[in-house]
């Protein structure tokens, strides 16, 4: 027998496009673990920044790369109980996570990490789509005036 004949084939084609609701789930987990990494730094005494590459020209028309720090802003804060709150943003629109209620009440730094790494597996799991076609709706619809 040939190796070939020990493989499961199929026909199964390569999608060409992912659909929205994956792309809205893999940008807010992008983010969340964004938090994830600025809650660990700021828990250690360091500092975090996204790195990211943009190309561009000389004045001889040679490109060069060249890499940008971009700032990440914290998505917690001090209550006026003096309790950790965090809320979920989607670009510039908070999520309400239930029905009228857009905060997560953390209590303490040191609970921070594993409340985000909750989150963010909701996200992934699905559990935010609702939320997310409403607000995704709402930044498109900002765009379109």
């Amino acid at each position: 027998m040939s190796a070939i004949g020990n493989l499961k084939l199929s026909s199964t084609k390569r999608p060409t496009a992912m659909p929205a609701v994956q792309l809205r789930r893999n940008k807010l987990a992008k983010k969340v673990w964004e938090q994830i990494q600025l809650a660990k730094a700021q828990q250690s005494g360091t500092t975090f920044s996204v790195v990211r590459h943009k190309t561009l020209r000389n004045e001889d028309g040679t490109s060069r790369n060249v890499e940008l720090h971009k700032r990440v802003r914290q998505w917690w804060f001090v209550a006026d109980n003096g309790k950790l709150c965090l809320n979920v943003r989607y670009g510039a629109k908070l999520i309400e996570i239930t029905k009228g209620k857009s905060t997560v009440e953390v209590g303490t730094t040191t609970e921070l990490v594993p409340t985000l790494e909750i989150i963010k597996g909701a996200v992934e799991a699905g559990e935010l789509d609702t939320q997310l076609e409403q607000v995704s709706g709402a930044v498109a619809a900002a765009f379109k005036h």
